[in-house]
């Protein structure tokens, strides 16, 4: 009789219902995510195969490079044409005149 008493008494007290699990999902979160973060340091001091680094090293695309390519080109011929709204239909918009689309709509 005396633990049945207490266990209801445990179960009506709101600290141990949802403070202790609470309490053990941030320690425990913490020491989780010690553990992942620790796998991306870990990761760092692991040596790959300098033949393999080099393959990397060749097929990597820099910001740079890419800049370089782009720098000298001529946007002079760019036109915006802007994408059809929910309700338009597209193939009336594309590559159309807006003075067209206003009279046609109208």
């Amino acid at each position: 009789m005396f633990t049945h008493a207490w266990t209801r008494a445990l179960r009506k007290n709101k600290t141990l219902r949802y403070g202790v699990p609470m309490l053990l999902l941030v320690v425990g979160g913490s020491f989780g995510l010690r553990e992942f973060s620790q796998i991306r340091y870990d990761a760092v001091k692991i040596k790959i195969d300098p033949e393999l680094e080099k393959k990397l090293k060749m097929n990597t695309v820099s910001l740079e490079s890419e800049y370089e390519k782009i720098k000298d080109s001529a946007f002079d011929d760019w036109k915006n044409i802007r994408g059809p709204r929910p309700w338009e239909d597209p193939q009336l918009l594309q590559g159309r005149n807006p003075e067209l689309l206003k009279t046609k709509t109208t």
